[in-house]
């Protein structure tokens, strides 16, 4: 990502040099000059640096790798991307012709030089993406002529920089360092700055006013950097502004009508922050506007009718705030859409039918709402859509939507959960499959019947959950054949029969060429419903799933397949609450990256394999309540197993440092003799029941051969009956006052 990040500057920056590069050939270069590089060269590490031709025996540097040079002396210093190590000398202050310094994207470490400031002539500095650190170094003088500063991406602390003295400075850059305290936005923009990117910094306290006075700017970003209160109103007053983004801070208050005052804005981002209120109505201002991101904030009332003016939007998110009302945007003016974000608000009603009109539509996500009817006939027409979300709504017939759906080419992800609780049956006419489909989240919408055969024609499917419904039957083999499916999860069903064989080889579970070969599509949440009390998954990408086969609460019996051994890269088996039984397979312990493994209320016998110990990054164990025997295994992970992952085994045995005294289980009559664990919970019945009868002969003997001790006996049993008469009557009698008491009052 660090190259990409670099890319864009170093090709502005080269370009800028391309003037003096065409004279650098062939040149003498200046012996002050010579001498300065020399000394830079020596500060670095020269085991990894990759300097050609810097040498003391080639006089000519301003042929060497990096140097550009006007009439001798060195003007562009470019080692973008040199795997440099190192600590920058203080030498390349005495390069007093510099006009340009890059040493971007290498791994410098300590302090720049103190009188960096002092190079007159240095109109672009870049020494962004390393380990610099300590306080930047700056001077009421310093950097008279830069233009352009970027310093982001290392480990600067302090107070953010100040450049008084930069007339001339347009771009500064300070975003992924430690600068902390407040933003002196007094001293900011003494030039014509057009862009202040602050990103990711340790800053506290509020916005001061004094952004008023940066009636140039063109970008303001200050993303991440813990800063609270209300935004000032001076903000709204730069007529210029085309970027503003203030996204993952603890900024409050509401956003006011001055918002339309940002004629020029093309991208606004300020989610993830604790903005109330109603969303102001003015866009048909924001003519300009691509990028509208309010995500993630406590805004409430209707959508904007008027961001239907705002014919260039390519992106409106709206995700995670308490929006309500009809979707009332006219989408037949935003023919340009590209990403439609409103999930996990109040909003109701239907589903706009004119979407249609965003022919270039690629994310539509409207989960978590309050949406009612079904999924339009006119959803046809968004030939674009990879990514569709509408889960947790109360959507009707399934069987339309997804003969509707089906016909979009490119569709990836499709998320239903808790879309259809009417208790509808699984689809089975009219639906030949989806081609592209590559996750497919139909969980908890109280479906039955079967798996249809359609779904086989999803060769490209990835992850399955149809879990929490009342789906039957057996388990189609044919579903352990779609070679790129890793993430399955069919449990809280009732599915019966045995697993098919097929799901041992399940290529997408065996090797990682399957699992990984597609990246994830969107960047956006699939929530996935576990259970009605609200609980629940949340996976931001395809690849972040753990390749898992999740049965549970089902009906399958059978053995568990010793093949399960074969899906090297799962790293979740859940088979519990079924009637699986026979033994543990020891081959299960070749699952070496297995994470979980729960085998718990199954009829499963025999003893635990002992191989499973080498299963390292197991963290999850449970077999429980099966009818399992013998020893529990030791070592490895079995240690931070608690017996609670055992119990319900009754010939298990549980204490782990001792011998077992569980019942024994036999598989005939014979024994030998030599079973003498086996034999001690016989013997110490017997022994229990003869101290037993031995005591009860000793009391009768006494009673009926010493007749004081019998005299004794009878009246003490005399005056406990009496006592105990006398205790009860009178509670009777305190009860029955008080009833009568009740019955007239």
């Amino acid at each position: 990502m660090g190259g990409y990040y670099c890319l864009f500057p170093c090709l502005l920056i080269c370009f800028l040099l391309h003037t003096h590069g065409s004279h650098s050939l062939n040149q003498t270069c200046n012996s002050t000059d010579l001498e300065a590089l020399l000394a830079f060269s020596s500060g670095l590490d020269r085991k990894v640096s990759r300097l050609v031709g810097w040498g003391p025996n080639d006089a000519a540097c301003c042929s060497w790798t990096g140097v550009s040079c006007d009439l001798g002396r060195v003007v562009g210093l470019n080692l973008f991307s040199k795997n440099l190590h190192g600590g920058i000398s203080s030498a390349i202050t005495l390069l007093d012709g510099l006009v340009t310094l890059n040493l971007s994207c290498n791994s410098l470490r300590g302090q720049p030089p103190e009188d960096l400031g002092r190079l007159a002539r240095m109109r672009i500095l870049d020494l962004s993406m390393n380990m610099l650190s300590g306080a930047f170094p700056t001077s009421e003088h310093g950097f008279p002529a830069i233009e352009v500063l970027n310093v982001s991406f290392n480990q600067f602390k302090g107070p953010h920089p100040v450049f008084p003295g930069a007339m001339n400075l347009m771009v500064l850059d300070i975003s992924s360092n430690a600068f902390s305290g407040a933003i002196n936005t007094t001293a900011l923009c003494v030039a014509p700055v057009k862009a202040l990117r602050f990103s990711g910094n340790e800053f506290t306290g509020e916005i001061r006013a004094g952004f008023g006075r940066c009636k140039m700017l063109t970008e303001l970003s200050i993303d991440s950097s813990g800063l609270t209160g209300k935004l000032p109103r001076d903000l709204y007053t730069i007529s210029e502004l085309r970027r503003l983004s203030l996204r993952d801070n603890q900024f409050s208050g509401s956003l006011g009508e001055d918002l339309g005052n940002f004629s020029q804005l093309m991208h606004i981002d300020l989610s993830y922050n604790m903005f109330s209120g109603v969303i102001p109505d003015v866009f048909e201002g924001l003519r300009r506007l691509e990028f509208l991101s309010l995500a993630s904030n406590l805004l409430t009332g209707t959508l904007p009718a008027s961001l239907s003016s705002c014919k260039m939007l390519r992106v409106i998110n709206l995700r995670n705030n308490s929006l309500s009302g009809k979707i009332a945007i006219d989408f037949r003016l935003l023919p340009r859409l590209n990403i439609l974000d409103a999930g996990t608000n109040r909003l109701s009603g239907p589903i706009p039918r004119d979407l249609m009109w965003c022919t270039k539509l690629r994310t539509l996500n409207l989960g978590r709402n309050l949406l009612d009817g079904e999924i339009p006939e006119s959803f046809k027409h968004l030939r674009s859509l990879l990514f569709l979300s509408l889960a947790g709504n109360d959507l009707t017939d399934l069987s339309s939507a997804l003969r509707v759906l089906q016909h979009l080419p490119k569709l990836t992800t499709l998320v239903l959960t808790r879309s259809f609780r009417g208790g509808q049956t699984m689809p089975m006419d009219s639906i030949s499959g989806f081609k592209s489909l590559q996750v497919l989240v139909l969980a908890n919408c109280a479906l039955s019947g079967m798996i249809q055969p359609w779904l086989q024609n999803s060769k490209n499917l990835r992850v399955l959950d149809i879990s929490w419904n009342k789906l039957s039957g057996p388990i189609p083999p044919w579903l352990g054949n779609l070679n790129n499916l890793f993430y399955i999860d069919l449990s809280r069903n009732s599915f019966s029969g045995e697993l098919p064989e097929s799901f041992t080889q399940m290529k997408g579970l065996i090797s990682s060429a399957y699992s990984s070969e597609h990246a994830s599509i969107e960047d956006l949440p699939l929530f996935i419903k576990k259970n009605p009390a609200g609980n629940s998954l949340q996976y931001n990408r395809v690849v972040s799933f753990p390749p898992s086969l999740i049965l549970s609460n089902n009906l399958l019996a059978g053995p568990v397949l010793p093949g399960l051994g074969h899906l090297v890269y799962l790293h979740v088996l859940d088979l519990s609450w079924n009637k699986f039984s026979g033994g543990i397979p020891d081959e299960l312990s070749s699952l070496e990256i297995l994470e979980e493994l729960n085998l718990t209320h199954n009829d499963l016998s025999g003893s635990i394999p002992t191989s499973l110990t080498k299963l390292s990054f197991l963290s999850k164990f449970d077999v429980s309540y099966n009818n399992l025997t013998g020893d529990i295994p030791t070592g490895g992970q079995f240690s931070t197993f608690t017996d609670e992952s055992f119990v319900g085994n009754d010939a298990l045995c549980l204490r782990r440092n001792g011998p077992c005294f569980g019942k024994a289980s036999f598989e005939g009559t014979e024994n030998d003799g030599t079973d003498t664990i086996s034999t001690m919970p016989a013997m110490t019945y017997i022994i229990a029941e003869a101290g037993f009868a031995f005591g009860l002969l000793t009391v009768c003997n006494i009673l009926f051969f010493a007749r004081a001790w019998r005299a004794a006996y009878f009246l003490a049993v005399d005056r406990f009956f009496d006592m105990l008469y006398v205790i009860i009557m009178v509670k009777v009698n305190k009860l029955r006052r008080k009833w009568e008491d009740k019955e007239h009052p």
